[in-house]
């Protein structure tokens, strides 16, 4: 018998040709799973014709967290090549990030645009707190952005197998992406087109909040008890109006699993900014958000975890064969489901 606190317990087999590497045109003609709880039944549609399918009196809450090109390339005195990507920032114009190269405290690492990076410390889990300088002068967040998104390239997830393009530039982030931070894009959001942005906004109360999507997104759960996992932490805000709204609402939909665990974190802690490390499961189960609209996950990832927390764990491996067997395409251009 399956055990929901139990890692394996949420494997499934997808077939390499269902994980997209790239997103469909427009974005809203991307299939679309309904799976209704109170009926206990899976519709299949298209992303166009969601507001169809959204129940009455609805909150509908975004995330506006924009995408860094936070993966760039360099080199070491010696020669050797190194990949930093950037995590976050931490106090004190201080970074968090990953390297690809052997590196040691105290080492310089060069890049484009006269870019120097000093590695302060290298921490147990792999990553590593650096400061980075342009011609001596140590950079702020902002400044490093603005450089990123000139020497950076967008970071794709690796399931995509690919280099970024000029058109991930567009398709990787969302049409409200406003708050730069983030290292993976809210992808449930990328199905949204304008028309259909419009029609949502005229029927609904829609709000928007940041999450800053961190690297630990994709971090594997390693521990067999799920419970046993050490759940990554990124930066979130909650506007007064969205927490107005929030307060307010007799019912909520969450767009995305960044939503949903930023609504929840603000629910349990009743605060607006911060670190938001919470990991939602069938033994932690959301109690304010009611709907979620999202995409398809990692196998043993603490995504599908988040889906077994609303629906259950069988439920959630029958909708996930189900997707399997009706071709869905997977992970982060892939298509979605909505759970009313």
């Amino acid at each position: 018998m399956l055990d929901p606190l139990k890692t394996s317990s949420y494997d499934y087999t997808l077939p390499k040709e269902l994980i997209a590497s790239k997103p469909v045109h427009p974005a809203d003609s991307a299939k679309l799973l309904i799976y209704n709880r109170k009926t206990d039944t899976i519709t299949h549609t298209t992303f166009k014709n969601l507001i169809d399918f959204l129940p009455e009196n609805i909150s509908i809450f975004l995330n506006d967290t924009k995408v860094i090109k936070a993966r760039i390339f360099g080199k070491k005195l010696s020669g050797g090549k190194v990949e930093l990507l950037l995590n976050k920032p931490l106090f004190m114009d201080r970074y968090l990030v990953m390297i690809r190269g052997k590196v040691s405290v105290n080492m310089i690492l060069y890049f484009e645009e006269d870019i120097t990076v000093k590695v302060l410390e290298i921490n147990e889990d792999g990553t590593r707190v650096v400061e980075f300088y342009k011609n001596e002068e140590r950079l702020d967040f902002l400044t490093l952005v603005e450089t990123l998104n000139k020497i950076g390239h967008l970071p794709l997830p690796h399931y995509m197998n690919r280099e970024d393009d000029e058109e991930d530039n567009i398709n990787y982030q969302t049409l409200f992406a406003k708050n730069y931070g983030a290292v993976a894009a809210p992808t449930a959001s990328l199905h949204f087109t304008e028309e259909l942005l419009k029609k949502i906004n005229d029927k609904f109360n829609v709000n928007y909040l940041t999450l800053h999507v961190g690297a630990g997104t994709f971090k594997p759960v390693d521990s067999e008890d799920i419970l046993n996992h050490p759940m990554h932490s990124e930066y979130f805000e909650i506007g007064i109006k969205a927490k107005e709204a929030l307060d307010k609402a007799k019912k909520v939909l969450a767009v995305g699993t960044t939503v949903t665990r930023t609504i929840e974190y603000y629910a349990r802690k009743n605060m607006i900014a911060g670190e938001c490390d919470l990991f939602l499961n069938t033994a932690n189960k959301p109690i304010k958000v009611d709907h979620l609209l999202t995409n398809f996950h990692l196998p043993k990832s603490t995504l599908i975890m988040l889906i077994a927390s609303f629906v259950g764990l069988e439920k959630t491996l029958e909708i996930y064969e189900e997707a399997v067997k009706e071709k869905y395409r997977f992970f982060s251009y892939g298509d979605g489901m909505l759970i009313i």
